[in-house]
């Protein structure tokens, strides 16, 4: 029965990030009558401070590295300077093009679900209830959670005065030091864009190597990377005390083996993690619990302790990345309009940063593989390559793990320029099944950033056995060769 004021709906949908605006899409199309809230704008974290505008800082320090380049291709150029207040205008303009185009806002439309767009925080009431400070009540037979995640915090004196990645995209102006505290992908992203703008930037982690999740070659040569280009790593860094003002900004106190020692900067940018953004959600009213983590407790359904409450993408706790949101997502809205009990597949998911230069990966690292299978490597090194060689882009390589005895590939760990798209390529051969020798007898183009993938397959199928695997090998030489020759004869 319709309560006065109060809307009644089969399914609500709370955050339009990429989990949320599949989701309401979803469930529309399965005939639900279907409504999404956002607390802010359309398009969540992804369009507001996450891959959309990093990658457009990001393509604004390659910009300048390329520009830096021109003189070896012969071309006449002054040193590039940055005008960062009409960058943040771009990064507006692009940010504003995606939500119009590019996140199926016409699709919900066109599917009839209604949305609420700067609802403010919305809070559950009881399990079937929800208000929204700045939008409507509602209530529902069933709701899609898809709020997102939140850097994490430190219980530390001080710590008001450090920012998170967040702000460290909406500055005014480029620091002229900066101090990044946290070397996962985020803090190894803020630094490198950072430093190709100007400033002087330290990159600070607690744990022995920076990039703790990635394969230990892919973390010892970026942070090699990072050095060359004039960033001070300092990993194994002990303790955090305190952060506190100084005349410069702001300092930190570390303890490193029993001696105290301080960092200094203009600005501190902490980026140590990323937790479920639910604490404005009341989800004790709806009787859903969270797990040890702190994340919203989930099944294999994405059904959390309320049976009639679903939830998808970072706040789950799962793989944070928006192509892990949107398959969530998607699975959540058909469970939960359907009633079915399909469980989360397992997924090939690559991973990667938009650093310079930039790091990818696919599937298991060397050491995680090499607990449960016996493994061979192959690498194939960017500067034995044409084409980074003629883009002078020849640091990085590319790394294949390979099961010995069923010649499948295991992992690929990828440094160097378009990392994050040949790890695509690695994805779909994973994923596909491909043996490294069906992997080696793919014609990729030449000469492309694929031929290290290619080559590295190559390398890997000889030494799984040179008898059998030379035929295979010898007919990827020698479509490499002939693209060589054709090329230098054209």
């Amino acid at each position: 029965m319709p309560t006065s004021g109060v809307e009644d709906v089969d399914i609500a949908v709370i955050g339009a990030g990429p989990a949320g605006v599949v989701a309401a899409l979803r469930c529309a199309r399965l005939g639900a009558q279907t409504v999404l809230i956002t607390r802010d704008a359309f398009g969540g974290m992804a369009a507001a401070d996450g891959p959309v505008p990093v990658r457009t800082l990001a393509h604004a320090a390659r910009l300048i590295r390329e520009a830096r380049q021109l003189p070896r291709y012969g071309i006449t150029a002054s040193e590039p300077s940055l005008d960062y207040a009409r960058l943040l205008g771009r990064v507006q303009e692009v940010t504003g093009e995606v939500r119009r185009h590019s996140l199926l806002r016409a699709d919900l439309e066109e599917a009839g679900v209604t949305f609420h767009e700067h609802a403010g925080a919305a809070r559950f009431t009881d399990p079937h209830r929800i208000e929204c400070e700045d939008g409507p009540q509602l209530r529902a037979e069933k709701f899609i959670l898809c709020t997102g995640g939140m850097s994490r915090r430190l219980a530390l004196p001080g710590f008001e005065l450090t920012c998170t990645h967040s702000d460290a995209w909406g500055l005014s102006s480029v620091p002229p030091s900066l101090l990044v505290v946290g070397a996962g992908a985020t803090g190894v992203q803020v630094a490198s864009i950072f430093n190709a703008f100007g400033s002087r930037v330290t990159l600070f982690e607690a744990a022995p190597r920076i990039l703790m999740s990635e394969d230990r070659d892919v973390a010892e040569a970026v942070g090699a990377y990072l050095r060359a280009s004039g960033i001070e790593v300092v990993e194994h860094a002990g303790t955090i005390e305190r952060f506190e003002p100084c005349p410069a900004g702001v300092r930190l106190v570390h303890s490193d083996g029993g001696a105290q020692v301080v960092k200094e900067a203009t600005i501190a940018v902490v980026a140590i993690g990323w937790v479920a953004n639910t604490a404005e959600l009341n989800l004790a009213a709806a009787g859903v619990q969270f797990d040890e983590r702190g994340y919203v407790r989930v099944d294999a359904q994405l059904r959390t302790t309320s049976p009639h409450i679903f939830a998808a993408g970072d706040l789950t706790g799962h793989l944070m990345v928006v192509h892990e949101a949107v398959r969530e997502g998607y699975l959540a809205a058909t469970n939960a309009v359907l009633g079915e009990a399909t469980a989360l597949p397992a997924e090939v998911s690559p991973l990667g940063s938009f650093t310079d230069p930039e790091y990818a990966s696919v599937g298991l690292t060397e050491a995680a593989a090499r607990q449960s299978h016996d493994v061979i490597v192959a690498l194939e090194r960017f500067d034995s390559l044409p084409r980074p060689i003629i883009d002078g882009r020849p640091s990085g390589f590319c790394k294949l793990i390979v099961d010995r005895r069923r010649h499948a590939i295991l992992g690929c760990h990828i440094v160097g320029e378009r990392a994050v798209e040949l790890a695509q390529s690695a994805a779909i051969a994973i994923a596909s099944g491909l043996t490294v020798e069906q992997l080696a007898l793919v014609p990729f183009s030449f000469p492309t950033y694929a031929n290290a993938l290619a080559r590295a397959a190559v390398k890997a199928a000889r030494k799984l056995d040179p008898a059998t695997a030379s035929s295979e090998a010898s007919i990827a030489d020698e479509a490499d060769l002939a693209a060589k020759r054709q090329s230098g004869s054209s």
